[in-house]
């Protein structure tokens, strides 16, 4: 759901996206339909406001009450079920603040599912490339993307976007896997279209859609949003483990640009260079449940590091994911308190990064090295999940 401004200026940037000579159907109706979620109350009133600006698309409404960041097992159903009912070729899906994105990027996500670009063949799945600055998206660049892209040999940078293309087959496939969700009264569930893809083993594309407006959560407490992101990530990768441990092809993204980092505009890493050595003296006891000796140690070194060179190496790192996704498939704590004691650990991951970068660091080029050291250290993970206890002390 958008404030009415934000909706009327979505409406016009999709009206610009696709021109009213290329829309008319053989019937005379619009060959862009745009679904509108309205408040379940009034949503004729909410159409009645839209409609003066939606120049020649066809406007449907359907009720939701989501308010998640992400699109979720709801929104994946919904769109396949209109889908369907209209006889669709392909669905575009725009999340939170889709008024920011660029019309040419959504032109260019049609024309790649329809396959009238130069994409051959036709992708089931099509994927932004946000131009975000150095310091957002932080959760994405240091778990999402470098586990996908080892996991799976594919590399969207973006795997769990806001915005999302889908063939009519992969919006069928979503609204398949959305049904246990939904029955069970979990609308606002998040599912993993990447992993969807590659299980089917069919095409993901990537496209560059330059800056965007990232929605704000409603909650500002970190441990609550990285564990239910990182739970739901974690659940997909215990129920796939028997595609991602297949050999797969790499399958690459689209080349990543830099943007310019000043020094002044870095954020203060002093609390959560608290917040981690605080955890290390009253996490010790949880965290030698779930990580090896050797990573203790590392945490050890990293706890007694003066603030200016505090750094993380990427192995270290990687362990520590690799072994917190292990932990929460052997259930070696409750999954709660494994989650949470996850964050300082994520924290002092993004200290190390934004100390990284401001020492004069390509932001992007730290986070395709990473994505490389996950890659690298895959054969840890899998050996560890086949054979758990080899690597105990």
């Amino acid at each position: 759901p958008l404030p009415p401004e934000d909706l009327e200026a979505t409406l016009k940037n999709l009206a610009a996206a696709f021109p009213a000579e290329h829309q008319t159907a053989g019937n005379g109706n619009s060959n862009i339909l745009v679904a509108i979620p309205a408040p379940a109350s009034s949503p004729d009133s909410v159409l009645s406001t839209a409609a003066p600006d939606s120049g020649p698309l066809r406007l449907l409404h359907y009720s939701s009450s989501s308010t998640a960041l992400f699109l979720t097992a709801a929104d994946y159903l919904n769109a396949f079920k209109m889908a369907q009912e209209h006889n669709a070729r392909a669905c575009i899906l725009l999340g939170p603040e889709s008024q920011t994105l660029n019309p040419g990027f959504v032109r260019e996500l049609a024309a790649a599912l329809l396959g009238s670009s130069a994409a051959d063949p036709a992708p089931d799945l099509v994927l932004p490339h946000y131009r975000l600055g150095p310091n957002n998206g932080l959760v994405n660049s240091a778990i999402l993307y470098p586990v996908t892209r080892a996991l799976y040999r594919l590399c969207p940078r973006f795997p769990q976007a806001i915005d999302v293309g889908l063939s009519l087959r992969m919006a069928e496939r979503l609204a398949i896997a959305a049904q246990p969700f939904t029955a069970a009264g979990q609308n606002d569930a998040i599912l993993w279209p990447v992993a969807e893809a590659a299980s089917a083993n069919w095409p993901v594309a990537e496209i560059d859609a330059g800056p965007r407006g990232l929605p704000q959560p409603a909650s500002t407490d970190l441990n609550a949003l990285l564990s239910e992101t990182a739970g739901s990530f974690f659940a997909d990768i215990e129920a796939r483990a028997s595609v991602w441990q297949r050999v797969r092809f790499y399958q690459p993204g689209c080349p990543t640009t830099e943007t310019p980092v000043s020094a002044g505009t870095l954020p203060d890493v002093t609390p959560m260079l608290e917040a981690f050595r605080v955890a290390y003296t009253n996490l010790q006891e949880i965290w030698s449940l779930v990580l090896p000796p050797q990573t203790l140690l590392g945490l050890k070194h990293l706890s007694l590091m003066p603030p200016a060179g505090f750094r993380m190496n990427d192995e270290l790192w990687t362990r520590i994911v690799y072994d917190f996704i292990l932990a929460y498939r052997l259930r070696t704590i409750n999954r709660g308190h494994l989650l949470g004691a996850l964050t300082p650990l994520y924290l002092a991951w993004v200290a190390s990064h934004i100390l990284l970068t401001g020492a004069g660091a390509a932001p992007e080029q730290h986070i395709e090295d990473l994505a490389a050291t996950f890659e690298r250290d895959k054969a840890y993970l899998v050996s560890r999940w086949r054979w758990p206890d080899r690597f105990n002390p």
